[in-house]
């Protein structure tokens, strides 16, 4: 039986500035999803994102939230529900990193409201899952690049939201941080909460997403496993590239390798 989507684009379209960004675009994300959104640059991942939030307001089709249309429900509501992590989203320098995660809990309490126990743990459990615990009392202007983006992706954990979505989150981390990052995202996951993360590495995404969204000049190119989504002739278009895959034994994933299209293909 197909679980009910938790967030759902149905034609969604989004101008800005008077210029269509993004055009009917159709995607829906369940409980316990992982789903990677690639693309070229400027095909309209960030501007998606900003849409499924209600941060953007669509200029065609509708954002659903439990099958109800996203507009219709109070910011709160939605804040509590869809938690939004953007690598622009750090803070002020000056800020310790404690009081920077404990910004997630805002929509469970609103203004003048002194957090509770509960608020507290959220935040406790939120710096212990992401690895951090011991910057708690640093301030962000002492942390690294990568240690900052840990940092912005404790706040959206500390949310709680039933629906997380990361534009970009492994940018700035090295090759640890950024196993441990996905290691993070698949643990949540398994607790339930559906995930949409823009993916610039596309051999990660192959290794981490259940599903992959490509995305070219706006629309969907293509959907589905990240198998058939990166083995593909609209992926290959999408980055102008030759894809080649290749299956390693005693590995469970499979490696790609990318070659310009204007270059002869290497032969074994």
């Amino acid at each position: 039986m197909t679980p009910s989507p938790l967030l759902e684009a149905q034609r969604l379209s989004v101008s800005l500035e008077g210029h269509p960004v993004v055009h009917e675009v159709e995607v829906s994300l369940a409980a316990g999803d992982t789903i990677a959104l690639v693309g070229p640059n400027a095909a309209g991942k960030s501007t998606l994102l900003r849409a499924l939030t209600g941060l953007l307001v669509p200029s065609g089709g509708a954002v659903l939230l439990r099958g109800r249309a996203l507009a219709s429900w109070g910011r709160g509501a939605v804040a509590r529900s869809v938690a939004l992590v953007t690598a622009e989203d750090e803070g002020h320098d000056s800020l310790r990193v404690v009081d920077r995660v404990a910004l997630g809990r805002y929509p469970h309490l609103g203004p003048f409201r002194a957090p509770r126990p509960r608020d507290r743990e959220a935040v406790e459990s939120a710096l212990d899952l992401a690895g951090i615990a011991h910057l708690a009392t640093r301030p962000l202007g002492t942390l690294s690049a990568g240690e900052r983006q840990l940092a912005s992706l404790a706040r959206g954990l500390a949310q709680e939201a039933e629906v997380l979505l990361l534009d970009e989150p492994a940018s700035h981390l090295d090759v640890g941080h950024e196993l441990r990052l996905f290691s993070i995202l698949d643990e949540v996951a398994r607790s339930g909460v559906a995930i949409l993360a823009v993916v610039h590495d596309l051999q990660r995404a192959g290794a981490w997403a259940s599903r992959i969204v490509l995305l070219e000049k706006g629309r969907v190119a293509c959907i589905g496993s990240p198998r058939d989504v990166l083995s593909s002739d609209a992926c290959a278009r999408a980055f102008s590239v030759r894809i080649r895959s290749h299956a390693v034994p005693g590995l469970p994933d499979v490696l790609y390798s990318f070659e310009e299209m204007d270059k002869e293909p290497r032969r074994n």
